[in-house]
């Protein structure tokens, strides 16, 4: 039930709700300008090292193909929870939380053996200066997947409290997993793509 204290006036809409998409739409702010900053120095290496072109093309883009398709299912999946969330179906917003934690696991699980992979053969962060770009780039994301596992579980968890009127985390955790999602759609083509295509 939600206190009339809660509700801003005109519109009907949760006051926390516009907090929590506020502080969370901050934080992603400062997320965009990490990635930002990090994806605009991968570029300026790798166009400032002659090697950078063969080693980007050890990478394997079959791989990288099918975990952006494992993550952009997680989006979809995700984006069910929510709509779940606004209908107050607390059975299919449990449901679709534990395939999107399933999806995210799949694809951090397909990372690991694209790691071992590169580390069997010597390819290391310290083997070259887009090498260690990659490693860089793919494990501070990697990072933020395993942040978005936990709390998609942790609102698995407690998926039994949320109603029509109260659906406020799982909303704002759907914008943190869209965004993560978007920094990989970028990150794909600028490492696997565009660079061995240099």
């Amino acid at each position: 039930m939600i206190h009339a204290a809660e509700v801003i006036a005109g519109d009907g809409i949760p006051a926390q709700l516009h907090r929590g998409k506020f502080a969370m739409w901050l934080f992603l702010a400062s997320e965009v300008m990490f990635f930002t900053g990090f994806i605009g120095a991968f570029i300026a290496l790798y166009n400032a090292t002659p090697t950078a072109a063969s080693d980007a093309r050890q990478l394997n883009a079959n791989v990288a193909l099918v975990n952006t398709i494992v993550l952009i299912t997680s989006s979809l999946t995700m984006a069910l929870a929510v709509a779940a969330s606004k209908r107050g179906n607390r059975s299919r917003v449990r449901l679709f939380l534990v395939v999107t934690i399933l999806l995210g696991a799949t694809f951090l699980v397909i990372k690991a053996f694209e790691y071992k992979a590169k580390l069997e053969h010597g390819i290391t962060p310290g083997t070259s200066t887009f090498f260690s770009a990659y490693y860089l780039l793919t494990g501070f994301h990697g990072l933020h997947v395993l942040g978005g596992i936990v709390a998609l579980l942790w609102l698995a968890a407690i998926s039994g409290r949320f109603t029509r009127e109260y659906n406020v985390p799982v909303e704002v955790t759907g914008l943190y997993w869209h965004f993560v999602d978007v920094v990989w759609i970028f990150l794909f083509p600028v490492l696997y793509l565009i660079a061995p295509a240099g």
